[in-house]
């Protein structure tokens, strides 16, 4: 099969605003150059810079920006303030539309002009090289009918350098096509190009290029310019620096000249439509605290993550995603759960290396997730919904002859193909599950009136395992499938050229039916390489964390598709109603839908260009007052610094001149008329971006620490006890089978599969930004639209024993007793959920212990105290203000760091009633009591001023809403364990409660 290609309208506009912005360039022949070079040389050098150059441009620099303006204001651009360079162009176009093909074009239509006639296209990696290899090799006889001629492009390779003297000395069009590492990365094979080789005559590769004053055509510059290798482009010598991208970075825009970004992409129905199929848990299985970091976000303000973790409801633990900011205490918004608790509050999020930081130390990365649910029954729901979406599209697409292929990306070639002893191929686990799941789903598969005659046998005439295929890096030596190997670790893909080789060569094959691959497997760092147009299903087999933006999930299969004799499936062919009926990608998420549907048009909405607004009186309302804006507006139309609503060359003249002329009465603020103009543009532009949370480390005041008020709370509760307890052990077993046969239950684990698409139109970016532009969708099937119940794998083997014992700190003697004596209906519950049950019964089991300690425990004081070196620890110092951090000015330290914001409120309390309190300390970790039921660290030390009360007095926690408490029988137990501690050490000379906030405490204090 040979792709055909077509013209379409909205490739020539973005190359006419390309060779539009040179108007008045007069058309020059290849330039034959001859250049002795440096000093005196022989006639052999001075041949050897001999060849073809492009001639320079002419005509004058405000020439240039004119043409740059007037080609932005027919396009809805802002016009360029000045020129940016000599002379760089910035291009954007959306994924999938053709951007290659289209500078591709604008190469022909330069020289068909002007005749310029020297090209270097630089791309960030081995991916993009090889693809645009490929595209160069499918469109040049479509272009030969078009220009008749074609053009000789190569690769650099620093092995081959004749190429670089046939590229000087051809005077037709020539394009060569660099990695930016060859020019910029470290390594010996990597400076050659700045070397005088003796295989090149003793010449440097760069100086022959430099000559000829190549146009650079940069590819994905958001990825190739880092500031060395802007530096390094500028060897070049380029006459012009052209740019194209779908995701430009804001700070590397230069002279934007065509726009076509996702919005109007999509409204124009140039890509395919997305829709979502989202997977969502029901039943929390992790014994510790479960936290899923599902991106960080970058935008203009701070950086924001989306984290998933466990949060409290009514009816049970349920799983729920937040956009986040630095301060979110997990603790509160999970409803208290207690494995929140020791200091899940965001203290950093770092867009740099995609981490989130808490204030108890731990960093996560995006994609990390700890406590989580079985992988392998994920991805198998995962890979059962791409088939049967698969198959749903098959079926209706078969009799227009559009082949379907579905893609799945994997991080670990074992997981889809191992090795045996011999060296044999053995199925890995994905493989075995496609297999397993694929025959389940056809040999069910009913067929109906509708399908096309001749489905059925095409179906059957493929087996299961001719349908699925591995595109893997391969050694070498072995000839085996390896993992591919990170050559860009930011962008986390891969360098491996005989990879990318092997996905480009059979990208026109995979498109025949008469290939029976349908399904491909892929390692995620060769992501770049599938831009097959027929993927129609994308499935992540991981955690997709922000090193893969949902973008570029949902950018391999963007395309429109081709059928069978490599015709595009667009509005030549069909309806304009039809297109996105027939292209339609479905990516099968490891996540819900509505994170990933929400994920994905905020990520579009940031790329989308705000779309100017009118001039009108309006816009000076805000800041002038309705009667000056109306004054502020009339003149601008009689100057004529607008013209039906839009701003004119004339206004761009004036205001960088400055000459702009405005009313009397307003002569004193045109720097702020002209703020509201370029909010035309861009609304944003004037609000002021959040400072970034200021860092604080704690510094101890030794006055304080040294003054007579804490010296003597301290000296009456930093001593240290031990304790004895003794009950009943068969009355415990009894009371905890008669409280787990009545309190426990353990909900199932589900998956829930729901799906979504895009809505016919998107109106705006205010739509995307909502979240509106998805609507979730009925299923087709009934079973994929319901709770699917999940039993726990069978591969998985629990200690129940052994896991309860380290959760409750009892023999296994013990809870053997307890675990035998339950009812058989609520042991049976262990296979459902076994952490859950695990985690719920020694919930239990701990309540009643905690029950018989408050009956039976007693403290004895012991003669070591703790020292004051516990207030000088180094994890006391991590904070930011605002985030877990205030100001203090009678606490032990200048700042408290605080847990909970009800742990906040009381501080602000105690700083507050300054006349009562001298001192008090958040005590750190380092001070706790021993008490069976685990160290328990209390919350704070206070001592008052002399005479306001007969009492210095400590509080051991600080908490909102005693009531609600899942473990208050432990709290109580801890609780009455420190009143013990405290009469043991102290007598009547300290005093101890819990409360819920200083008011309390007074109560307490004047009692």
């Amino acid at each position: 099969m040979r792709l055909q290609f077509r013209h379409q309208k909205f490739q020539s506009d973005a190359a006419n605003a390309i060779c539009e912005v040179f108007n008045g360039q007069p058309f020059h022949s290849p330039t034959y150059m001859i250049d002795p070079g440096l000093g005196q040389i022989g006639l052999e050098d001075a041949r050897s810079f001999t060849g073809f150059n492009n001639a320079p441009v002419v005509i004058g620099d405000n020439k240039i920006l004119e043409n740059i303006r007037n080609i932005q204001r027919s396009g809805q651009i802002k016009p360029s303030e000045s020129l940016d360079g000599r002379y760089n162009l910035t291009v954007e176009m959306e994924t999938g539309v053709g951007k290659t093909y289209t500078y591709i074009k604008t190469m022909y239509e330069l020289n068909k002009r002007y005749g310029w006639s020297k090209f270097i296209i630089v791309v960030p990696s081995v991916a993009i090289r090889e693809g645009v290899y490929k595209s160069f090799q499918m469109t040049e006889d479509h272009f030969a009918e078009d220009y008749g001629k074609k053009i000789r492009y190569f690769i650099y390779n620093s092995a081959q350098l004749t190429e670089l003297d046939r590229f000087a000395s051809d005077s037709s069009i020539n394009a060569m096509i660099i990695n930016s590492q060859a020019f910029n990365a470290r390594g010996k094979d990597a400076r050659r190009i700045y070397m005088k080789l003796d295989d090149f005559r003793s010449r440097r590769p760069i100086d022959i290029l430099a000559k000829t004053n190549p146009i650079l055509i940069i590819d994905e510059p958001q990825s190739v310019e880092g500031a060395a290798t802007k530096e390094r482009l500028k060897e070049f010598t380029p006459l012009a620096t052209l740019r194209y991208s779908a995701t430009h970075r804001a700070d590397s825009v230069y002279n934007m000249i065509y726009r076509l970004d996702a919005l109007e992409a999509y409204n124009k129905k140039l890509v395919k439509k997305i829709a979502v199929k989202g997977i969502s848990v029901s039943g929390s299985t992790a014994t510790e605290g479960y936290i899923y970091i599902q991106s960080i976000n970058l935008s203009k303000g701070n950086p924001t993550a989306t984290i998933e973790f466990d949060i409290k409801g009514k009816t049970g633990i349920r799983k729920v995603s937040r956009i986040v900011t630095e301060g979110y205490n997990l603790f509160d918004n999970s409803g208290e759960l207690a494995e929140y608790k020791d200091g899940y509050t965001i203290l950093r999020i770092d867009g740099r290396d995609s981490s989130v930081e808490f204030t108890n130390g731990k960093k996560l990365y995006a994609g990390d997730v700890i406590g989580s649910v079985s992988e392998e029954q994920l991805r198998r729901i995962q890979i059962r919904e791409t088939i049967l979406s698969h198959i749903e599209r098959e079926r209706q697409l078969f009799a227009k002859g559009i082949k379907v292929l579905s893609l799945f990306f994997i991080d670990e070639v074992a997981k889809y193909r191992q090795y045996d002893a011999q060296g044999n191929t053995l199925g890995g686990t994905y493989a075995q599950i496609f297999e397993e799941e694929y025959k389940a789903i056809v040999g069910n598969m009913q067929l109906s009136l509708d399908d096309a005659e001749g489905y059925l046998k095409y179906i059957e005439s493929i087996s299961v395992n001719q349908t699925h295929a591995g595109y893997f890096s391969i050694d070498k030596k072995s000839g085996r499938i390896i993992d591919s190997k990170l050559g860009d670790k930011k962008e986390r893909t891969s360098d491996d050229a005989d990879a990318y080789d092997l996905i480009m060569k059979d990208k026109e094959r995979l498109l025949d039916r008469r290939e029976p691959v349908r399904f491909i497997f892929s390692h995620s760092a060769l992501r770049e390489g599938w831009d097959n147009p027929n993927v129609f299903q994308i499935c992540t087999l991981k955690q997709s964390g922000s090193d893969v933006r949902k973008r570029q999930e949902v950018g391999r299969g963007l395309r429109l598709s081709v059928n069978q004799v490599g015709e595009r499936m667009d509005e030549n062919v069909l309806s304009h109603e039809e297109i996105h009926n027939i292209n339609v990608l479905t990516v099968i998420a490891n996540e819900s839908y509505d994170s990933f549907a929400k994920g994905l048009q905020s990520e579009i909405a940031e790329a989308v260009a705000d779309r100017p607004r009118k001039v009108q009186a309006k816009l000076f309302e805000e800041k002038f007052g309705e009667d000056t804006a109306l004054v502020i507006y009339e003149s601008l139309i009689e100057n004529g610094y607008i013209k039906r609503g839009e701003l004119t060359e004339k206004y761009y003249e004036a205001k960088q001149n400055g000459s702009l002329e405005v009313p009397e009465e307003i002569s004193g603020h045109i720097q702020e008329v002209i703020s509201v103009l370029d909010s035309v543009y861009d609304p944003n532009i004037n609000k002021p971006e959040n400072a970034r949370k200021n860092t604080v480390n704690l510094t101890l005041d030794k006055d304080k620490l040294n003054s007579r008020a804490f010296q003597e709370l301290w000296s009456r509760i930093n001593s240290r006890s031990y304790y004895t307890v003794s009950f009943d052990e068969d009355e415990l077993i009894n009371r905890a089978i008669t409280e787990l046969n009545s309190k426990l239950r353990v909900s199932k684990i589900y998956f829930k599969v729901e799906k979504g698409e895009q809505t016919k139109k998107i109106e705006s970016k205010a739509q995307l930004q909502a979240g509106e532009a998805f609507v979730r969708a009925d299923m087709v099937r009934e079973e994929a639209s319901s709770y699917l119940e999940m039993k726990a794998s069978s591969s998985v083997r629990y200690d129940l024993v052994g896991k309860i014992v380290s959760e409750t700190g009892m023999t296994r003697k013990t809870v053997a007793s307890i675990l035998v004596g339950i009812e058989k209906s609520i042991f049976d519950q262990f296979g459902n959920n076994p952490e859950e049950f695990i985690l719920r019964a020694a919930n239990i089991i701990n309540e009643q212990k905690a029950t018989a300690i408050i009956e039976h425990i007693t403290y004895d004081k012991l003669t070591s105290k703790f020292s004051t070196n516990i207030f000088t620890e180094p994890d006391l110092k991590k904070g930011a203000l605002g985030v877990n951090a205030i100001e203090a000015k009678r606490h032990l330290y200048d700042y408290v760091i605080y847990d909970s914001t009800n742990e906040r409120d009381f501080a602000n309390q105690l700083e507050t009633h300054s006349q009562e309190v001298e001192v008090y300390v958040k005590l750190p970790k380092g001070f706790y009591i021993n008490t069976p039921v685990g160290k328990y660290n209390p919350d704070w030390a206070i001592a008052f001023y002399e005479g306001k009360v007969k009492h210095i007095y400590f509080v051991a926690e600080t908490k909102g809403d005693m009531s609600s408490m899942e473990l208050r029988e432990i709290e109580k137990a801890k609780a009455h364990c420190a009143r013990e501690h405290f009469r043991a050490i102290s007598g009547e000379n300290i005093k101890y409660d819990v409360v819920s906030s200083y008011d309390k405490l007074w109560e307490l204090v004047q009692g």
